[in-house]
């Protein structure tokens, strides 16, 4: 007999406490090893339609829904009893018509009315307001049918709006909710092809989405303890086109929060590995701590196939360049950020140049000078300066080079390298090089690469069909200034691909988020991205701003919405709490210790430990996931953080220190997949009317 789960069941185990999570696991594994077990208390469920459905007693409420055959036994649901029941009076699992893929069905006749959601007040429309035109009134049934709408519900499809799409979507199996909301949004979904050589309905593709086998107890056991690892690897029909797909030159793929970019860069990887049986692939991204998610990622996607895993390297980007600079071009001592500081402010003081301060320095070497390798007067007085808009006269320039030019002396006679040398250096050496290190690279969070970075693609491949593919979010950019990919030779445009569907973030909180940005945000290039036309896949309860009077009424209120978050069944490790920087940590453990949750201060490797509240600052909060987020602390004046506003010297650089602290406000936010808590204390940060308004 076969064992399998549905995903709505590990959903809804996923809702109950962690009391009632530990009865429904020991049920489930009782029902794996012996199904036909006296000790399993089976009931049938004489007002279910669909008369395989059973109910099986795990406690004196708790009720696990069963669809049981001679052949196999699926799991589908979990609840209390009345909802249990419920629920499965209202599903039947069939096969589809065209496709002959087995999906759980909502009965049509059991739904009275579908009302239309209201998210937040400020989108009720005004009264006088014409209704929304119905998105798919040109849409046949057979087309319909083909992207898994049951038959029942296309009246209800045809007269969806912009307002219902989303409640509707609720209703219908998953592969038609996602088909629609890709059509609402401009898209082309995939039309399900009919599986001739498939017999069983559960071995089509489409169903092993939905419904997985589960083959021992220990398989089991992982899938009911990390239910959410499904998503962490999870590749829907729609993107793969654009990881299959073949590039003549180099590629991106764009999109919000929660899109799915990091999934599509890792499929990528792979299908470039297995369909280029020889070829070395490198992928990669700009930390350490993003690097080892991917590769905790890489080991559940190909965990089977080792040779495959051989062939891709998974390293941040500095390790990769450390690593071929070490066997390519010899031995390295890299400058540490505090020697260039030291060599800045000892020339600056041997050439009067005491007018320019410390951070000024630092980030006009770091951005301008050592990113772009400019080793002469001219080049420097003539460079246009991208994300460095304070305007310098030619006397300012002058009395700047000298300084530089005596950093650059210093490190020569110390044999120091910085990173933008090192990478500099590589791609010199690559360019002249007829067979580069990698065939393929594929880059995740390309919003905060460098220029030296991608002057090291750039000779890797850039003139190589399919050898670049970049993945990021303008959005989330929170480290690199901007500057002009074309200019460095990688081209994306008419290869660029935003991606518009959410599948990880609740439809309230991407709309909250989103308005930290605004609808569009560009590149120097003109590449756009556009964030009006992004839809979530699912809703989920408003998210809660609060401005408190003081920090001890912030602390009993995170305190206690962590605790009613932990009482309706979220366990601490699906918690993350993030503020601005590391000064405000303690008031982060202040308030989950007020929780009674025990918590864990994340470091640069950013381990997340089961059982315990995540907490760390925003800047660490990169590829994170919970179910329940807390920004805390958002005053005015920790963001955006005056000790970065005090050090500007121009309108312009201004405005893109408010970028980016707005970006990491956004980051932080759509980290949360359900639930988001938003705190301040008096006198609130500015940027908490942009998310009220």
């Amino acid at each position: 007999m076969d064992f399998r789960i549905a995903d709505t069941f590990t959903a809804s185990l996923a809702r109950l406490t962690g009391d009632e999570q530990k009865a429904v696991k020991t049920t489930a594994f009782d029902l794996q090893l012996n199904p036909a077990s006296p000790g399993n208390s089976f009931h049938k469920l004489d007002q279910a339609k669909d008369k395989n459905f059973w109910s099986l007693r795990v406690s004196s409420d708790l009720r696990l829904i069963v669809h049981k055959t001679p052949g196999s036994l699926l799991p589908c649901y979990v609840n209390h009893h009345d909802k249990a029941y419920d629920w499965a009076e209202r599903r039947k699992l069939e096969t589809h018509p065209k496709t002959g893929a087995a999906q759980l069905v909502e009965i049509r006749e059991t739904v009275k009315e579908v009302l239309v959601p209201v998210y937040v007040p400020a989108e009720l429309p005004a009264p006088r307001k014409a209704p929304k035109p119905p998105l798919f009134a040109d849409k046949s049934d057979d087309e319909l049918i083909g992207y898994g709408v049951p038959a029942e519900w296309l009246n209800d499809v045809r007269q969806a709006t912009e307002d219902s799409l989303l409640l509707l979507a609720d209703h219908l199996p998953a592969e038609a909710s996602e088909a629609l909301l890709e059509l609402a949004t401009g898209g082309k979904p995939r039309v399900a092809q009919p599986a001739t050589s498939v017999t069983n309905p559960f071995d089509h593709p489409d169903a092993q989405r939905r419904f997985r086998v589960m083959t021992n107890v220990e398989e089991l056991q992982r899938a009911l303890d990390f239910p959410w690892e499904k998503w962490t690897v999870f590749l829907h029909p729609e993107q793969r086109q654009w990881v299959e797909r073949d590039y003549t030159g180099p590629a991106r793929i764009s999109g919000s929060a929660g899109t799915g970019k990091t999934i599509v860069a890792l499929h990528r990887a792979v299908q470039l590995a297995r369909t280029h049986p020889e070829a070395r692939v490198l992928l990669t991204t700009f930390s350490d701590t993003l690097a080892n998610a991917l590769h905790t990622k890489l080991k559940r996607l190909i965990g089977s196939e080792p040779r495959l895993a051989e062939r891709i390297d998974v390293h941040s980007l500095n390790a990769v360049g450390l690593r071929l600079y070490k066997s390519h071009c010899g031995p390295v001592n890299l400058a540490r950020r505090e020697v260039v500081q030291e060599l800045l402010e000892a020339a600056a003081k041997t050439v009067g140049g005491h007018k320019f301060s410390r951070h000024f320095l630092l980030t006009e070497w770091e951005q301008v000078v050592d990113a772009w390798q400019l080793a002469s007067w001219e080049s420097y007085r003539d460079v246009a300066r991208l994300g460095r808009k304070t305007r310098l006269p030619e006397a300012q320039r002058a009395v700047l080079w000298s300084i530089f030019e005596r950093v650059r002396a210093g490190l020569q006679a110390q044999k120091l390298t910085t990173h933008a040398d090192l990478f500099t250096a590589l791609a010199s050496a690559w360019a002249k090089s007829k067979h580069p290190p990698f065939d393929f690279a594929v880059v995740d969070e390309a919003q905060d690469i460098s220029v030296a970075h991608l002057r090291f693609f750039a000779a890797l491949g850039a003139d190589q069909p399919n050898a670049l593919f970049f993945a990021g979010d303008l959005g989330q950019r929170i480290l690199q200034p901007p500057f002009s990919w074309k200019s460095l030779g990688v081209d994306i445009r008419g290869r660029s691909r935003n991606l518009r569907i959410n599948y990880r973030t609740s439809h309230q909180i991407r709309l909250q988020a989103d308005r930290l940005l605004g609808p569009e945000v560009s590149d120097v290039d003109g590449n756009a991205e556009n964030r009006n036309d992004t839809v979530s896949v699912f809703n989920g309860p408003p998210p809660v701003i609060r401005v408190l009077k003081d920090e001890t009424e912030e602390e009993v209120a995170v305190g206690s919405w962590l605790a009613e978050q932990s009482k309706a069944g979220l366990r601490p490790h699906e918690i993350g709490v993030f503020v601005r920087s590391p000064a405000q940590l303690n008031r982060a453990k202040a308030a989950v210790a007020a929780s009674g949750l025990p918590f864990k201060v994340l470091d640069e490797h950013v381990e997340t430990l089961n059982g315990h509240v995540s907490i760390s600052t925003m800047h660490l909060a990169k590829g994170l996931e919970f179910r329940a987020v807390v920004a805390l602390a958002c005053d005015d004046e920790i963001i955006p953080l005056q000790q970065r506003i005090e050090t500007v010297g121009d309108d312009a650089d201004l405005q893109e220190v408010y970028d980016t602290e707005r970006h990491l406000l956004y980051v932080a936010c759509t980290r949360a997949r359900d639930h988001l808590l938003v705190t301040s204390v008096k006198p609130a940060s500015e940027f908490l009317d942009d998310l009220l308004n």
